[in-house]
């Protein structure tokens, strides 16, 4: 067996302990096998009131921490950690998977082969996302509006080209404008993104915690949508609803005011 990037992985007979290093799997392997799971890092939000042992951040986590907690199976993303960490856990005898998700029909693949390797079958939630989403999940729909996507600001930093976030407004007819940008997540003044004269502006709550007073007033005239980062950027039980929540916030996008003097 490989995980995502080909790297081969020797799956315990019995996987009984979990750790999870990315807050999209951790909510997947709770809403699937909760007793699983003994450990995730500082910034597992979800489900509410998870009650497992903190091993730090995505990219500093406590690899001692982790160790002492005996996983069978430490759970991890080839965007969101560092590689030099998981290579000391492997080095420690800790078995590591790591996914790697980009588009939406990755992540349900992915997620499936990853519950696989914790010797769980289908969850409910998987199954109900790949009919939320069946129709678009061979081909992309018509673009209808080409947005900018900021994540960051201080700098600003905008979704570039071959990330999930993007890949999943591009299912529901928003296009990218920095697509094709040479890097995932180039860094970009406010004068260049206006200048591409984008359609709309779509602001996420995270990772920057963009909101109405955070943000909208830096492109005046342009129809802005706030939308939930979890549903726009987390793969997992998220997906279930994320289409309908992401739909309704687009829809009820509108012009941000002109910054105050």
């Amino acid at each position: 067996m490989v995980d995502d990037l080909g790297v081969l992985f020797r799956a315990p007979r019995e996987v009984r302990r979990i750790v999870s290093l990315v807050p999209s799997l951790t909510e997947a392997v709770a809403c699937t096998a909760p007793d699983l799971l003994v450990g995730a890092t500082d910034w597992c939000v979800e489900p509410p009131g998870l009650d497992v042992v903190r091993v730090g951040g995505t990219k500093n986590p406590d690899l001692r921490k982790v160790v002492e907690l005996a996983p069978d199976l430490v759970l991890a993303n080839f965007e969101e950690n560092r590689e030099a960490d998981l290579d000391a856990l492997r080095t420690a005898g800790v078995p590591v998977w790591v996914t790697m998700i980009r588009t939406l029909p990755e992540a349900l693949t992915s997620l499936e082969r990853m519950l696989a390797a914790c010797g769980q079958g289908t969850p409910a939630w998987l199954a109900g996302a790949r009919v939320a989403w069946a129709d678009v999940l061979r081909e992309l729909p018509p673009s209808g509006a080409v947005a900018v996507v900021p994540v960051w600001r201080r700098p600003w930093m905008v979704l570039g080209r071959d990330t999930f976030a993007g890949d999943l407004l591009a299912r529901l007819g928003v296009g990218n404008v920095y697509a094709r940008a040479a890097e995932r997540y180039p860094k970009v003044s406010v004068e260049e993104m206006l200048h591409r004269r984008p359609d709309l502006v779509v602001l996420p709550d995270e990772p920057y915690a963009f909101s109405a007073t955070d943000g909208p007033e830096t492109f005046p005239g342009l129809p802005v949508a706030l939308v939930s980062g979890r549903h726009l950027e987390w793969y997992g039980p998220s997906l279930t609803e994320a289409r309908r929540v992401l739909s309704a916030s687009l829809e009820h996008s509108g012009p941000a005011s002109s910054p105050s003097p």
